[in-house]
């Protein structure tokens, strides 16, 4: 094996560089002005003590730390990926726990688990066109979740004015230092826990194009140019709605 390669594997060589993404997302935070907008729902939710769904797009991740009430439990859904344990390591430095598994790819075992933490009164986040896209694009899961759950989604999307999109399949915000940023949530989105796969196949696309509206005012808020989803659609739709239709929590 490469010395490269085997250094990459090494767990305090990640450790480490955990450590300093989440350093350095507390330094872009710390540095940067921020305004909210349509923070009153999870206020509300919050509020009540009742769960939801935080979904935004995978291109969004780095600050969506800073979207969250550090005062109420969120589980992520993370791949089990090298890349999204990377990301679920990262996370841990801000209190936000993970449930590993993907909601695209075999993502039987991880909507169970999404539904336990759910039903258990927890909030749960998605990431709808993780782990490998298309972006901007809403996979099934996070509305299979919504359905069997009885739990509405709340989408967000963050910007800055200060950035680099990266040139990755998700064209990845890295947001820098000294910026102007906001966040911008929308309202609830209920899924019909009686609805068949036309109703579901509705309410992904609902969810979908509320994150990229969001995701677009967000960018314009900062006077940057939005950023489009890709042409493909996803894939996996009818195999996900069949998983909704026999799973019971």
């Amino acid at each position: 094996m490469h010395p490269l390669k085997k250094l990459a594997r090494s767990d305090a060589v990640r450790r480490g560089l955990c450590w300093a993404v989440a350093r350095y997302i507390r330094f872009v935070h710390l540095t940067s002005r921020w305004e909210v907008h349509g923070g009153a729902a999870p206020q509300r939710l919050w509020a009540e003590g009742k769960p939801f769904i935080l979904a935004f797009w995978h291109g969004r991740l780095l600050m969506m730390p800073y979207c969250w009430n550090p005062r109420v439990r969120i589980n992520m859904l993370i791949s089990q990926h090298a890349d999204g344990q990377l990301i679920a390591h990262t996370v841990k430095h801000f209190g936000i726990h993970t449930v590993a598994g993907s909601s695209s790819k075999g993502g039987t075992a991880a909507l169970r688990a999404i539904l336990r933490v759910l039903k258990a009164g927890e909030c749960a986040g998605f990431t709808p066109d993780g782990p490998r896209g298309p972006r901007m694009r809403a996979s099934a899961g996070v509305v299979s979740a919504a359905k069997l759950s009885g739990v509405p989604i709340l989408p967000c999307a963050y910007a800055v004015r200060r950035r680099r999109v990266l040139r990755s399949w998700d064209r990845f915000v890295l947001a820098f230092p000294f910026t102007r940023g906001v966040f911008v949530w929308g309202e609830p989105i209920d899924v019909s826990r009686r609805g068949g796969d036309r109703a579901l196949e509705t309410a992904r696309r609902l969810v979908e194009d509320r994150l990229n509206a969001l995701t677009r005012e967000a960018d314009l808020l900062c006077g940057e140019m939005p950023i489009e989803p890709d042409p493909t659609q996803p894939r996996d739709k009818a195999a996900s709605y069949a998983v909704a239709g026999g799973q019971r929590a």
